[in-house]
Order: structure tokens, then sequence, then C-alpha cells
């Protein structure tokens, strides 16, 4: 007689083989999802390298910046003449005129020079028996002819120039008003009305050493004021 197995009777002898598949099946799954969660973490790490577009932008941006303008105080002294300040009508000139001797003050001569009539050379007093004289008076009878003839410039009046002018010259031997140099001044306009009018002056009386004719210098400061 034949021994047949009921299908129970199989399933438990098989109940085994089911669960070693399982076990397969469930490593299996956990290996897959352990690598898909490893690519994702690698993407994050990625995403920072967006910075990089970020730095490139603020580079193209600085390149775009304008030009910083000019510093104004390297303009010239040219440019002053392109802007000019209004001058009320009730401005008042003043100029005012000292004498230095040069006995009584070292001042250092500045590149500005004058060029004038060239005379031999000769020595240049500054002490003399007796010093020069202009028509007939003292230093202050030359100061007022000067200042009598002289006029503020246009153009520094309009751009508020004022300061003093220092001059130098020699009355030569036969009473002639030479080598005119300017040695300080705050503005070439201001200079250039001082020694106009220095150059146009009169013969003078020379001096005299030792009841000689002698050459003479003297330095002479010429102050330009507006007041309101």
């Amino acid at each position: 007689m034949e021994v047949k197995k009921s299908k129970k009777a199989d399933l438990e002898n098989r109940r085994g083989l089911f669960m070693e598949i399982g076990l397969i099946v469930a490593l299996a799954a956990v290996i897959i999802m352990f690598s898909v969660s490893q690519r994702e973490k690698v993407v994050e790490v990625m995403a920072p390298v967006a910075t990089v577009d970020e730095v490139e932008m603020i580079d193209v941006t600085t390149e775009k910046e304008p030009e910083p303008e000019p510093v104004q105080h390297q303009q010239t002294v040219a440019v002053i003449t392109d802007v000019l300040n209004v001058v009320r009508n009730d401005t008042k000139i003043e100029t005012s005129i000292g004498w230095v001797d040069f006995e009584d003050e070292d001042i250092e001569i500045a590149p500005i020079q004058v060029e004038t009539e060239e005379i031999e050379e000769e020595t240049i007093f500054i002490v003399a028996d007796q010093k020069p004289s202009f028509q007939g008076g003292d230093l202050n009878v030359f100061r007022n002819w000067v200042q009598a003839r002289l006029s503020y410039p246009p153009l520094a009046q309009e751009n508020n120039i004022q300061g003093t002018v220092t001059v130098k010259f020699v009355v030569e031997k036969d009473g002639r008003l030479t080598n005119i140099q300017v040695l300080k001044s705050p503005d070439k306009t201001l200079s250039d009305e001082a020694v106009s009018v220095l150059s146009k002056s009169p013969k003078w009386e020379p001096a005299r050493q030792r009841d000689v004719p002698v050459r003479f210098s003297y330095t002479m400061p010429i102050v330009f004021k507006l007041q309101n």
C-alpha cells in the first residue's frame, strides 16, 4: 500500500526554505535602501558648489563699477578760470606796501623770475653811506607812488585771490630801477601787476658810497587784499 503525504505536511517541510528565501529578500532590500541613502548624501555634499557662481557674479559687478571722479585738488591753477566767483559791487580793494632791507631779513629767492634789462655785473650794496631817494623824498614817497598806480587784476578779484607779492629790485648808479624779481607771490596775475607798475618807475637819486654812486638793492612787499 502506497503512503501519501498530505499537503500540510509538505508545507511544514518547506517552511525552512521559505524562511531562508525571506531572509535573503529582506537582506537585499536593506542593501538597496542603504545604497540609495548613500547616493542621496553625496548629492547633498555637492550642493555648496553653487557659491562659486555667487563669487563670479560679485567679480562682474566690481568690474562694472564706474571709475572714481578725479580729485579736485589735482587741478592746476589754470583751471581756476573755469569756475569764477561773483564779486559784489561794494567790494573794497586794499593794497598795502612795506619795505624790507636785506640786512634786516633773509629772504630765500623763489624760482619765479621776471626778465628785465641786463646791466654790467658790479657790486650791489645793501648798506651804503647814503641810501637812494625817490623824487626828493624817502621810501614812503615811492610807496605812495606805487600804490596810486596799482590796480587789482579783475581775474584775481573774480576768483577771490589775495595775498602778498614780495619783489626785489636794484636802483642803478644812474637812478634806473632794474633787475625786478618776484620772490614770493600767491598768483601770477598779482605778481604781473606789481612788476608792471615797478617797471614804469621814474629815475631815483642813486645810493652813494664814499660819495660815489653805487648800485643798491631793495625788497618790497605788496599786499593785495579784498574786503567786503
